[in-house]
């Protein structure tokens, strides 16, 4: 492992985390994209614009979101297990931290239309609460299959005044979400702005994401050691895109003692269509203009993703977690529905906190590391909540 890290890692001015990432865009996206990459770079840095985004993600969202010492589960697994509960967040998830600053930011470059897919629906609804706040019209793009299975999400959506479109084309989910949602920005770039939901595509997409979302690890790292007067064994975050997960490994990228974990959707095995593990099952490939580790079919074709949370159904995943799995700083493993299920009810009924079917994954992988590891210090991001997914889970244990 390379141990000799900045406590961040940026990509170049071509987007690229050593060879991933980057823009496979055609020329005349490629000059809107860096404005927008240059305007991000003033904006993010601009005094009035922290300020207000600070106000927001104080008085608005709640930040900062606590860490929590999860002590009825620790008892029981012999370990410390802490939890980050970005799931107490405005909106029910970590998703609102860069919402907010992507409306903020299409406000500043002009922009009259959000545009912006989701899976489990906490992106669009936390695109939904933020264009509503900042006074801008909005589209979100949901595969079908993912609207029945996260009516809730969808219905608030609704309510807060976004046009929620279904897509039908493909598997009907995110991926498909994804391609029709940039599809639709490429005919609208000049008065909207493609507000996308994890550290995916082309650049500066990934970038800003991170730079939002990198308050989630900032916050943790200050509150573990005001806990416990020293840092965490081990971080783990679920990973899909990976903006949870990069927003809380990004406060401990320069602590080589702290282990980064990395926790995949395995979903019903380990064949290809059966799963959303793009890391651990991927080679490299590009989609929606950037390049990753990518799931794909024998003859390189990408292939369909598959996990029972519709947040980490996605094919590709962030170009730096791919460069943190090949520096070797970050790890990444992998949980099934089952065990993501599992931890649900765990979860619930040692702590009476119901997470998100995404975040379940990480509790199953901290449970399953605890069994072997005892006495450690564990911080899981605890990314979102489960009030979405109620519904179908109940309907899967029938």
């Amino acid at each position: 492992m390379n141990t000799n890290l900045k406590l961040n890692i940026l990509p170049d001015k071509e987007g690229f985390f050593g060879n991933y990432g980057g823009q496979f865009l055609d020329e005349n996206l490629k000059k809107e994209f860096q404005n927008i990459a240059e305007e991000f770079l003033k904006i993010k840095d601009d005094k009035d614009f922290n300020d207000e985004l600070n106000y927001l993600l104080k008085n608005y969202v709640g930040r900062p979101s606590p860490v929590y010492f999860a002590k009825n589960l620790s008892k029981k697994y012999g370990t410390e297990i802490f939890l980050k509960r970005e799931d107490l967040n405005h909106t029910g998830a970590h998703k609102i931290n860069h919402s907010l600053g992507e409306a903020l930011l299409a406000k500043k470059l002009g922009k009259k239309k959000i545009i912006a897919e989701t899976g489990a629906g906490q992106h669009g609804v936390a695109t939904a609460t933020a264009a509503a706040l900042m006074g801008l019209s909005c589209d979100i793009y949901m595969g079908e299959i993912d609207i029945q299975k996260e009516k809730p999400n969808v219905d608030k959506m609704k309510i807060l005044g976004a046009n929620v479109i279904t897509v039908k084309s493909g598997k009907r989910t995110l991926k498909e979400a994804v391609d029709e949602a940039f599809s639709a920005y490429l005919k609208e770039y000049k008065t909207a702005i493609y507000a996308i939901g994890s550290v995916v595509g082309p650049h500066p997409f990934p970038m800003i994401v991170e730079h939002f979302q990198s308050i989630i690890g900032r916050e943790a790292r200050e509150q573990f050691l005001n806990l416990t007067n020293t840092l965490p064994d081990c971080v783990m975050a679920c990973v899909g895109g990976g903006s949870n997960s990069i927003g809380i490994f990004n406060g401990f990228l320069g602590d080589e003692n702290v282990k980064l974990y990395g926790v995949e959707p395995l979903g019903k095995g380990e064949k290809i269509g059966e799963n959303a593990a793009s890391i651990t099952y991927g080679k490299d490939g590009i989609i929606h203009g950037f390049k990753c580790k990518l799931l794909q079919d024998d003859n390189g074709n990408i292939a369909n993703a598959y996990s029972i949370a519709s947040g980490l159904d996605y094919p590709g995943v962030g170009p730096k977690h791919c460069y943190l799995n090949q520096l070797g700083r970050a790890k990444y493993v992998t949980v099934n529905d089952k065990e993501a299920l599992d931890a649900f009810f765990e979860l619930s009924k040692t702590e009476g906190i119901i997470p998100a079917l995404e975040s379940s994954h990480a509790v199953a992988y901290a449970i399953k590391y605890a069994k072997e590891n005892q006495n450690k210090k564990i911080l899981v991001n605890l990314s979102g909540r489960g009030d979405k997914d109620i519904d179908f889970v109940l309907k899967q244990i029938k």
